[in-house]
């Protein structure tokens, strides 16, 4: 592709939210090769544009760039799966502590209908909507909380947490990722105003989730990345 070619309008910001969604949704597997020049054709803009959009990715950790062999999706060692779980403990339940100081009832019914909602995907079957949705809870807590610091720290923690669930989560397809009964508890001890159980829940959360990874991983399969993200 000509980089000269007139380009779409569309931004480099939608161009890389378009990539993280698919690796959040589990649409783009662990190790699957980004080609510059597909992308380029996807997108309709120049590869100049695709790389620079690749670049931040990479520095989020999403994205592994390796001289002469390209972009492709990170795929997390186990020591990297612990630390990402270490780092979730550290900072998600002074996170909890934050968010019970200002959530007001209409914060605590959008949690519960993001529960109800994660609960509907598992009873379908719907894996990739149940781990987004997983991540949307703790995301949404986050955002309570009014600390975008931390905010922005822990939507690089679960971005890299649903790389680290795609290639090592050994629970049952019917039950992906976090758990509505841990959420469900969790929830009930911040709405009774118990920061102590609220934040000790977390804790034992996350440390359940990370004793459910098994560390044996697949060959990531082949993704059409024009097809994939074709307007």
């Amino acid at each position: 592709m000509s980089e000269s070619l007139a380009e779409a309008p569309i931004s480099d910001a939608d161009i890389y939210d378009r990539i993280v969604d698919a690796v959040l949704d589990h649409r783009l597997a662990p190790g699957t090769k980004l080609v510059e020049e597909k992308l380029g054709r996807a997108f309709g803009v120049s590869r100049t544009r695709i790389r620079q959009v690749l670049i931040r990715l990479a520095a989020e950790q999403l994205v592994v760039l390796t001289h002469n062999r390209g972009a492709s999706v990170s795929c997390p060692t186990p020591e990297e799966a612990h630390e990402v779980f270490g780092a979730r403990q550290l900072i998600e339940p002074s996170i909890v502590e934050a968010c019970m100081s200002r959530a007001q009832p209409r914060d605590f019914a959008t949690l519960s209908r993001l529960i109800s909602d994660e609960e509907s995907a598992r009873r379908a079957g719907k894996r990739r909507v149940a781990i987004r949705l997983s991540g949307d809870f703790h995301l949404t807590i986050a955002a309570i909380a009014a600390n975008r610091t931390l905010e922005k720290m822990l939507r690089e923690l679960i971005s890299r947490t649903s790389l680290i669930l795609m290639t090592y989560e050994s629970a049952p397809a019917h039950a992906p990722g976090c758990g509505c009964e841990a959420h469900t508890e969790l929830l009930a001890a911040m709405n009774a105003g118990d920061v102590r159980s609220a934040k000790s829940l977390m804790k034992r959360h996350l440390a359940q989730l990370e004793r459910n990874l098994h560390f044996v991983s697949d060959e990531p399969d082949s993704a059409d990345l024009e097809t994939l993200f074709a307007p």
